[in-house]
């Protein structure tokens, strides 16, 4: 998201039919209302900002904090005391009988869902049916402008590099030593992110065999990090360029430790794969079509694919997430398992498609991003498609 600007706010508010859209933070509790309006300023002080539909935006501050909001348009009111506020918000929303906020039913959407239930509980007792903002955030702080695509683009080479020097570091291992670990090709990936200018929230996953069956493993947690001859090793990694407002390339590749790589493997790597390839041909196929896609319907076709081949029971989270300037970003995830996910899948925004399955033994990832781009174009960033499980040791 670029500069805010009050004419694009206001026709997307009027588009979704509500009267207005009430962005209200405390200390920093909804990121999504200061992205938004382009805010970064430490507050200590409960404030608002409300957007009509049409007309002057509405300014609600503490006595002690009266310039937060300064730098955006519209006409201020101070508050002091508690029942000040209370008196504020009613004034803010006045003349309204629907407005979004950042609230999702039932907390269906956690990402969205910023505002405590006893400022809901407020506006309401105004005589205001408060709706999700759920759509709207997405078009003001998950779509990407064209520096942040270039960014995404760039880092993308990055970490598509990086699988490379994973495999490399693994394969020099053994001939040398006779094994790797997984630390040591963590660390050999994060050497490689910062020699290219990548940042990270948190270093990748790289786990061998029955680590790789955790979804969420973290590298070094569990005493057994060796990796030798005859093991299966899966490497999850994202980055973003170190720059501000740059935005994440996520990664997942398998790989097994040897020249030939069995069956067992490679039957439940096809599955993913031809999962992975359904999620991204429906996407392609409604854009193609002009069709409004939705989160949900991804997801669906996703995991019907391994449903069909009997390993439903083994697929334990969503298809995909949202990108952004976090990795887990807060547009439109690919999602009908953890949360049914009804937004659209919009131009300017990216995302993953990553379909697991997770066994005990070792588990089976393949994840890339999905970039649509302003025309409507569906790209899938990150370099080619794994086709196969790489044979570490015959590359």
């Amino acid at each position: 998201m670029g500069m805010f600007s009050l004419s694009d706010v206001q026709a997307a508010i009027r588009e979704q039919g509500v009267d207005g859209w009430l962005l209200y933070d405390f200390r920093k509790s909804n990121v999504l209302a200061e992205r938004v309006l382009g805010l970064d300023k430490k507050t200590s002080r409960r404030w608002a900002y409300f957007i009509p539909q049409e007309g002057t935006p509405r300014k609600l501050v503490h006595r002690i904090e009266t310039g937060v909001l300064d730098a955006l348009p519209g006409d201020k009111r101070i508050y002091l005391k508690w029942s000040e506020f209370e008196e504020g918000m009613a004034a803010l929303v006045a003349g309204s009988k629907k407005i979004a906020m950042e609230y999702a039913p039932r907390n269906g959407n956690p990402y969205i869902s910023r505002v405590d239930g006893g400022t809901i509980e407020l506006i309401r007792s105004f005589g205001v049916e408060v709706v999700s903002s759920g759509d709207l955030i997405q078009l003001f702080e998950a779509v990407w402008d064209d520096e942040q695509i270039a960014m995404h683009l760039e880092a993308s080479k990055v970490t598509d590099a990086a699988y490379a020097v994973a495999w490399k570091t693994i394969a020099n291992d053994i001939n040398t030593h006779g094994h790797s670990d997984e630390l040591r090709v963590q660390r050999a990936i994060l050497d490689h992110f910062e020699a290219h200018n990548l940042t990270t929230y948190s270093p990748p996953i790289v786990g061998v065999n029955a680590h790789s069956g955790d979804p969420h493993f973290e590298t070094g947690s569990l005493p057994d990090t060796i990796i030798r001859e005859g093991d299966f090793v899966l490497v999850d990694l994202w980055g973003k360029l170190d720059k501000p407002r740059a935005v994440y390339s996520d990664l997942t590749r398998t790989g097994y430790v040897g020249t030939i790589v069995p069956e067992k493997y490679t039957k439940v790597f096809q599955v993913v794969a031809a999962a992975r390839d359904a999620a991204i041909r429906y996407v392609e196929e409604a854009f193609a079509a002009g069709r409004r896609v939705e989160g949900y319907e991804v997801d669906d076709a996703c995991r019907e694919v391994i449903e069909k081949a009997g390993y439903g029971p083994y697929y334990v989270h969503r298809t995909g997430h949202n990108i952004g300037q976090e990795v887990h970003g807060n547009g439109a995830h690919i999602d009908n398992l953890e949360t049914h996910e009804t937004r659209a899948l919009i131009p300017r925004t990216c995302f993953s498609i990553e379909p697991g399955i997770y066994l005990e033994e070792f588990g089976v990832r393949s994840e890339i991003d999905v970039l649509i781009h302003p025309d409507g174009r569906v790209e899938v960033t990150g370099g080619a498609l794994q086709t196969e499980i790489v044979p570490i040791l015959a590359q």
